[in-house]
């Protein structure tokens, strides 16, 4: 069976990944094509505990390693119990953030050196890697505002702009380097226009798969 294809959805707060993604699942249900739909952390019951432990606020202040391995624990959960099989499987999976993300959030947000983070990566991951990463960028500002219409605000999401402006920084940089892979939309669009990018896109990464 021909293996399936693993999508991300990466972006700062705000700009619209949940919707995307359930916007790209029907455009791949329209094509005939199997989907699963997941999101990091979590993605499995105990992976799901970890993110809770994770987003949850709290008086004790987190320490930036424990924060990177409770990232990559949730991580090895899902890869191995729900990723993976499925992909062998032939469905393709969609996910609401991967490792790109903790380049981003606790590399380039943290602190975190990047080669202590692709250590993890590789330990963790061996060679798999998202086939595609679908960027939702928008200028900060614009994300947290959404953010903050959505109600209480997570530990990651009270933290400062300039700490959201790292990380849309390191996205932006590590989509430049791997042009083909990363595909980066204009979030600040309207909705419309950013779903019918969204959607030309996978359409178009569909027709390439076959």
């Amino acid at each position: 069976m021909k293996r399936g294809q693993f999508i991300t959805f990466e972006g700062t707060e705000g700009v619209g990944k949940s919707t995307q993604l359930t916007n790209a699942a029907k455009v791949l249900r329209s094509e005939g094509i199997d989907v699963v739909v997941t999101r990091e952390p979590g993605g499995t019951p105990m992976a799901e505990a970890i993110r809770e432990l994770l987003l949850a606020p709290r008086d004790e202040p987190v320490h930036e390693l424990t924060e990177l391995l409770l990232m990559f624990a949730a991580r090895a959960q899902h890869l191995h119990t729900r990723i993976l099989p499925a992909l062998e499987a032939g469905q393709w999976v969609l996910c609401d953030r991967f490792t790109d993300a903790t380049f981003a959030y606790q590399g380039g947000g943290r602190g975190v050196p990047m080669e202590r983070i692709a250590l993890l990566e590789n330990l963790v991951q061996g060679d798999i890697r998202p086939d595609h990463v679908i960027l939702l960028d928008a200028p900060v500002e614009t994300g947290m505002a959404r953010a903050r219409h959505r109600g209480e605000l997570d530990r990651f999401e009270q933290e400062a702009v300039s700490f959201f402006q790292r990380i849309r920084d390191t996205y932006l940089e590590r989509a430049g380097k791997a042009p083909d892979r990363y595909h980066r939309i204009d979030a600040s669009a309207p909705l419309a226009e950013v779903s019918e990018q969204v959607a030309s896109l996978v359409r178009s990464l569909v027709a390439a798969s076959r």
